[in-house]
């Protein structure tokens, strides 16, 4: 199994930048991904890391948020820069043991950590 944990969350304004990390332990993730929920809204991906350390970020963050991985240290990483009030959720780190074929990281991730608060105000 893979634990995982999450911190680095706050609030900040506008404009502003906030830096995520998750440390993970167990199984080595052949996927990993931060998503986030806000309330009243389903639950979506921002953005996946391979274990190749391929990357993707989707659309609505892209350009303003970078994933990255420490191996070494089992940390995965999200910097948000440029942050907006939409951005305000909860993010949580996610995990995949089994090998994914989809095109990145599109299967069903397995585990999560607990989740850690990012505010944004304006």
């Amino acid at each position: 199994q893979v634990q995982l944990v999450e911190s680095g969350g706050g609030s900040v304004q506008a404009g502003g930048s906030l830096s995520l990390s998750c440390s993970w332990s167990g199984y080595r993730p052949a996927c990993m991904a931060w998503f986030r929920q806000a309330p009243g809204k389903e639950r979506e991906r921002v953005a996946s890391i391979r274990r190749d350390g391929s990357t993707k970020h989707e659309d609505s963050v892209k350009g303003r948020f970078t994933i990255s991985q420490d191996s070494a240290m089992n940390i995965l990483y999200l910097q948000m820069n440029s942050l907006q009030p939409d951005d305000t959720a909860v993010y949580y780190c996610a995990a995949r043991v089994v090998t994914c074929r989809g095109s990145h990281c599109d299967c069903q991730f397995n585990y999560w950590g607990q989740g850690t608060q990012v505010t944004v105000s304006s």
